[in-house]
């Protein structure tokens, strides 16, 4: 039987001092400090360079100079009511699997992964609706610009006491973003499934967070900023919840190996 291969800290954890400190700097770099870098980039274009608002008016023109699709069925109902319910199911789903008090082995390896899977979906999307409320930015439909009665305010730009909408991060995006915490359960657990596993929480987010756009309910540099939240809180939690040493779950017919 093959062994299931070992995380990049794990591996760092059977190496000697400065062998193991050089791949943990090496992980922070590709995990923290790259995603950060790229985020910060785009975030520079989008937000500075006016990519943002480029994005928008292209969208906003596709509908006839009004957001056609700010209440139909497939973005409002579809993607905005039933995506979230069903992420919250699947957050609650993985909260009953941490919860239940398993008596097989094998499931009672998976209580570890699927607590730091809920917890990180939960820190995630409700970090968003902090950050949301603090920065109070307006969404792309309150804008004059796009038939809205509002002037664009940066985001550090002061509004002298003018009221906003608190759309920065989008807040819909990280229901779908918060599930790349699943890239990092695969990294722990079993890392050939970590690029499958991050897909889906991309994928997802990406669903949401367009549906969003079409509506004109956000930029895209707000569902930027929900995936950098929401992959920032992600790794917060692995580092102390999966690291290596810690009791990582796997199928009881692999434990052996």
């Amino acid at each position: 039987m093959n062994p299931v291969s070992a995380s990049p800290l794990d591996a760092a954890a059977s190496r000697p001092g400065t062998a193991q400190d050089a791949a943990r700097s090496r992980f922070l770099v590709r995990h923290l400090w790259l995603p950060l870098a790229a985020a910060a980039l785009c975030s520079a274009w989008l937000m500075g360079a006016g990519a943002d608002q480029q994005l928008a008016d292209l969208l906003y023109r596709l509908q006839g100079g009004h957001w056609l699709l700010r209440d139909s069925w497939a973005t409002q109902v579809l993607v905005h009511r039933d995506g979230r319910l069903l992420s919250t199911g699947a957050a609650l789903a993985t909260l009953l699997l941490a919860g239940v008090p398993w008596r097989a082995a094998r499931w009672r390896r998976l209580r570890r992964p699927a607590a730091y899977l809920a917890l990180s979906v939960a820190l995630s999307t409700g970090t968003v609706s902090l950050l949301k409320k603090w920065t109070r930015v307006d969404c792309p439909w309150d804008l004059a610009r796009y038939g809205g009665d509002r002037a664009l305010f940066g985001l550090f730009q002061s509004r002298h006491g003018i009221e906003a909408s608190g759309c920065f991060p989008a807040g819909h995006a990280s229901a779908g973003y918060a599930w790349v915490a699943l890239y990092f359960v695969a990294l722990a657990w079993r890392p050939a499934w970590r690029w499958p596993a991050l897909a889906i929480g991309l994928g997802a987010g990406l669903v949401f967070g367009f549906s969003q756009q079409l509506r004109g309910a956000h930029f895209l540099s707000h569902d930027l900023w929900s995936l950098a939240t929401c992959w920032s809180v992600a790794l917060g939690l692995y580092l102390p919840m999966l690291r290596p040493g810690a009791t990582i779950a796997r199928p009881a017919h692999e434990a052996g190996a």
